[in-house]
């Protein structure tokens, strides 16, 4: 039967008749990977093969490892390891888990013979730090491809000398940026007669990066700034550049600042080991004589081409006409190289307009920092509020569409508004009979909406649709595009995918069961959606019949009977009302027989969409027996990050979004 495929800025549909396959795993493969782990640290192992969905086991030697499938998990233990590990087994992704609160001390020849070095604490311990790490190294999650598709992103600089300062207010400090730069040059290690290391140790550094990864969601820029560019590690050793950037690699950061003065072989070398991890080419100068109408700037992007993946220049100026002269630079970079992307600025005083019209990479400031990383950095809010004032960002009406009267959330995406300085307003407005939505959509400062509960897509006045919200059948999201148009999307089911890959990697629900309770195939169809964005297959239903495209794959279950026959569900989601929560305790508990074996994982996944009271809470009759469960108040906070992405084009974390949500979520 003849397939076609169609391209979509979040997935890819492909269409058969009535079948629609959603392909949104970018590697659906089942990792080959062999961990390393310390003494008595063994509890590890099953952790991470929870987290990835695949059997494990323990080989003592290398001929037992080498006998193992490649989809399961092997274990060995730093005190097996002999000479005969030191000849590397390319048939698997080699880890070391480090512990670093244990009596173990990291062992760097473990650590030079393997590609990745996680690092992690007993207590607390950080399992969605585990998936997201083990999701980014194995190249399911690729943040770099979702932040090109931005208009405009964002970073927030974390100048402190020890980042555990900045960790009780790092929800706030993360509000409006895309991603996190740790400063590793501006780290401040004590030493034990007081004073400070002149470079922090890699040990201070690796746990440095590990508090701060473990508390934020945003992808981590690592960079050693010289100190002939603002920084402080030394000129006269292009070789520790290497070390500590390599490391970087290792410890699975998102992007690493890798400045351009260094040695060629050596940036040759990064980026022939980077990974998945990004390389932002950078050049700054500080001498006020570099002009962007010389030659020597479209020469100094040629060779950040070379091994970048984003160039990023940085100028001290003096006068206004040194904006105007990088903005026709960027206009002349944009039309003649199609890649990497430019990320262009002026620093000082006078250098601030160009923080507003340069959209990639933008560092922001806070005023909670103990110091800015740059000459002339604004913070979010006060590059929106310059934007707003040159007519950038012209003031525009957002409304909430619902039943009930619950302003609740309009009122915190006010506050979220008033967070980033955004000039919008936004209105709740009751729902009402047709043509009320149509009326809103002609107004000329509409900016988008969002629907509580969601609009069938049959709706006559809706826009055009994504197709995400055509396949699905609602929209809950109404945004408006670069030129005007309005598209109806829906992001509800981005939600639950982010729910459900908060624990686990992508690839764990690859080719696995999922059991869906609910009274009407209206009720499911963003939960199915979701789970067929991540592979799963089949997927079972009780209480309703899937039709349509989303219908292939997807089974009835009739009676008792074919309960007795179904596949072991690696998730379960229930879109029942509150008041029917107690059917889905006995389900919870007939699929808890399995449990989690040694050596086996059957996964235990459940998700309740119910809002309101219930009895019997099925939340915590499945974390009683094991499963890890959300509510309606994760994938509600997940979905709020989603919608305020489709409709202002800004990044509120997950955190924030429970932080300052008042209860909501």
């Amino acid at each position: 039967m003849p397939m076609e495929t169609i391209p979509t800025p979040h997935h890819t549909l492909t269409k058969s008749r009535s079948v629609v396959e959603i392909k949104e795993l970018l590697n659906g493969d089942k990792p080959a990977l062999l961990i390393f782990y310390e003494e008595g640290q063994d509890e590890i192992l099953g952790v991470v093969a929870d987290v990835l969905g695949q059997d494990w086991n323990i080989a003592r030697s290398r001929r037992q490892a080498d006998r193992e499938s490649l989809s399961t998990i092997v274990g060995v233990s730093a005190t097996s390891v002999g000479e005969e590990w030191y000849e590397k087994d390319r048939s698997r992704t080699l880890i070391y888990f480090h512990c670093v609160d244990s009596e173990h001390p990291l062992d760097d020849s473990l650590s030079s013979l393997c590609d990745y070095e996680y690092l992690y604490t007993r207590s607390p311990f950080y399992r969605r730090d585990v998936a997201r790490y083990l999701s980014f190294i194995c190249g399911q999650i690729n943040p770099h491809r979702d932040l090109a598709r931005k208009a405009r992103t964002t970073l927030i600089s974390t100048t402190f000398p020890d980042v555990r300062a900045a960790l009780p207010n790092l929800e706030i400090l993360s509000v409006g940026a895309d991603a996190v730069e740790l400063r590793v040059d501006l780290l401040k290690e004590p030493l034990g007669d007081g004073s400070f290391a002149a470079v922090p140790s890699l040990k201070y550094v690796g746990e440095q990066l590990m508090l701060l990864r473990q508390r934020t969601e945003l992808p981590i820029i690592y960079t050693t700034r010289c100190t002939n560019e603002n920084g402080r590690f030394p000129m006269d050793d292009p070789d520790l550049f290497y070390r500590y950037l390599m490391k970087a690699i290792q410890w699975g950061c998102e992007y690493i600042d890798v400045e351009l003065w260094l040695p060629e072989e050596i940036r040759r070398a990064i980026a022939s080991k980077k990974g998945n991890s990004k390389i932002i080419s950078a050049f700054h100068d500080f001498s006020r004589s570099f002009r962007w109408t010389s030659p020597e700037a479209e020469e100094l992007f040629r060779r950040g081409a070379v091994y970048g993946d984003v160039v990023k220049m940085i100028v001290l100026v003096s006068t206004m006409q040194e904006n105007y002269e990088l903005e026709n630079f960027r206009f002349m970079i944009q039309q003649k190289y199609s890649h990497p992307p430019f990320s262009g600025l002026n620093m000082g005083p006078v250098g601030q307009f160009s923080r507003m019209m340069n959209k990639i990479f933008t560092p922001i400031t806070h005023p909670i920092l103990p110091m800015i990383a740059a000459p002339g950095q604004l913070s979010a809010a006060e590059i929106n509020q310059a934007l707003h004032s040159m007519g950038q960002m012209p003031k525009l009406d957002f409304y909430g569409i619902g039943k009930g009267g619950s302003t609740v959330q309009s009122t915190f995406i006010d506050k979220c508004f008033n967070e980033l300085s955004l000039p919008h307003q936004f209105i709740f407005v009751e729902r009402s009979p047709k043509g009320s939505l149509e009326s809103l959509l002609r107004r000329p400062n509409f900016g988008g909406a969002y629907m509580d509960p969601p609009l069938p897509t049959t709706t006559p006045c809706l826009p055009s649709l994504s197709d995400a919200a055509r396949t699905i059948g609602q929209v809950d999201t109404i945004a408006v595009r670069a030129d005007g148009s309005h598209v109806g999307e829906n992001a509800q089911w981005k939600g639950i995918r982010a729910t459900l890959s908060r624990d686990f990697v992508p690839s764990a629900y690859s080719s696995r069961a999922a059991l869906l309770l609910a009274n009407a195939e209206s009720d499911a169809a963003a939960s199915v959606f979701a789970l067929k964005s991540l592979g799963i297959g089949p997927i079972y239903t009780i209480g309703f019949t899937m039709h349509g495209s989303l219908g292939s794959g997807v089974s009835a279950v009739r009676g008792i009977d074919d309960l007795k026959l179904l596949e072991h569900p690696f998730a379960i989601i229930s879109a029942l009302p509150a008041d029917k929560s107690l059917l889905v305790g006995p389900l919870l508990k007939h699929y808890s027989g399995s449990g989690r074996q040694p050596g086996f994982t059957a996964g235990k996944v459940f998700v309740d969409l119910a809002t309101g009271q219930k009895r019997n809470d099925p939340l915590a009759v499945a974390s009683s027996l094991g499963w890890t469960a959300y509510g309606i108040a994760d994938v509600s906070a997940w979905t709020t990050v989603e919608t305020l992405r489709l409709l202002v084009g800004q990044n509120v974390p997950y955190d924030f979004v429970r932080l300052a949500s008042g209860g909501l979520y």
